[in-house]
């Protein structure tokens, strides 16, 4: 018997929002001041190399976290959730590193990192409605954070969201948030794209100096669309695998004498490898030097609209962050397999990896024939059904409008 694929529910923005909302009134009972949200994001191509000082090239999704906040006259901090019984308070002062636990910390550490920034911000309810898949890899918890951020700047009058600059502070701020109050050592990627992209565009992220550049990429017009393949396989970057393989790459940089290993010239990268003293290191480095590289190809592929180039690019991608990064898995591997021999251009992992979602960039109509083609191969593997999404480059981070 056939299987059927799954798919998450397409994106329904105002019906969120009201949601959390009605969620608000009915755990804090009072009317929230306003509803914000935040998007997940889709990697492109160009992981594991943004706290490699690298280029990458997400974009924002459709699909958003929500939160309902109102302001509060004491310095407490409350984080509910509209979806489970879970929930979390305390002071400003009582959130430290460490001390939120949980999905919690994502949305706490925004106000405390606000503060250490030298910011005055207020206490806060805060009730959130998640719409990213959560454990997918597609950074439900940055999208958290940056809701929460954009909340907090109109509430406590920073003025940080009405300009790219005063949000690539904010994206900066919710790094130091997830960084050291939830404890997962990510780059900086995830929080750019929430905060800074635009529709209709992927966004060329250079990670040494955080500056953008806005690459078309419609699919649509292209005949193309981008199917994301949630394997639903265990995701997670606060385990110790991914601070694991960053603590190796800053490592590697120091033993070549190296502010970073954005450094290393693709031409030098064999000298380079060369040179350090063991196997581990060496294919960190070389996937790192060669995924920066195909970034810069797919960025300028982009630019000249050969969208459908990209494929090749995938594929080498996902090759290199299985082979030499390790950071793959079975089901990640046997969805990208099983993507490209149903038909799709290219497909690779995306996210930080050790489960999470794989992409598939696929001819347009196309989509139910790859996901069934990749249900059907879990099915006989013996893995958990995968769930599918169409990925839509998406706008930022924003106030949602609700009925009052």
């Amino acid at each position: 018997m056939s299987q059927v694929s799954t798919w998450y529910p397409p994106p329904d923005a105002t019906r969120a929002a009201q949601s959390v909302a009605d969620a608000f009134r009915r755990l804090r009972g009072q009317q929230p001041t306003g509803v914000w949200a935040a998007p997940g994001r889709v990697n492109v191509i160009g992981e594991h190399v943004d706290y490699n000082q690298g280029l990458c090239l997400p974009f924002a999704l459709e699909h958003r976290t929500f939160v309902a906040v109102r302001p509060r006259d004491d310095d407490r901090v409350s984080v509910w959730s509209a979806q489970e019984p879970l929930s979390w308070e305390g002071s400003l002062d009582e959130i430290t590193p460490g001390a939120v636990p949980g999905w919690a910390g994502y949305a706490a550490g925004v106000p405390w990192a606000l503060r250490a920034a030298g910011h005055e911000v207020p206490g806060l309810d805060i009730v959130v409605n998640g719409q990213v898949p959560r454990g997918s890899g597609l950074s439900s918890s940055a999208a958290l954070e940056c809701a929460v951020a954009v909340a907090l700047d109109e509430l406590a009058d920073l003025g940080l969201g009405s300009d790219d600059v005063g949000r690539a502070r904010l994206a900066a701020v919710c790094v130091r948030a997830e960084n050291e109050i939830a404890g997962a050592p990510t780059g900086g990627m995830d929080q750019a794209a929430a905060l800074r992209a635009r529709a209709g565009h992927a966004l060329l992220l250079d990670c040494r100096d955080f500056s953008v550049r806005h690459e078309p990429f419609d699919l649509g017009a292209h005949g193309l669309a981008l199917l994301v393949i949630g394997t639903r396989a265990r995701h997670a970057l606060v385990d110790g695998q991914y601070g694991g393989r960053r603590s190796v790459c800053d490592a590697a940089a120091r033993l070549l004498g190296l502010a970073s290993l954005r450094e290393v010239e693709p031409t030098g990268l064999e000298d380079a490898v060369g040179s350090l003293p063991h196997e581990e290191m060496r294919r960190l480095v070389r996937h790192v030097v060669t995924e920066i590289d195909r970034v810069r190809t797919a960025a300028a592929l982009l630019e000249t609209g050969r969208i459908r180039d990209l494929g090749p690019l995938l594929d080498a991608s996902h090759r290199s962050l299985s082979e030499d990064f390790r950071v793959s898995c079975e089901e990640l591997d046997l969805a990208c397999e099983t993507a490209v021999s149903a038909g799709a251009l290219g497909a690779r992992m995306t996210g930080g990896g050790f489960g999470g979602s794989a992409i598939a960039l696929v001819d347009s109509g196309a989509e139910e024939v790859v996901a069934d083609a990749v249900t059907a191969a879990f099915d006989r593997a013996g893995y958990a059904a995968p769930a599918f999404l169409h990925a839509v480059p998406s706008g930022p981070a924003g106030r949602v409008a609700t009925r009052t």
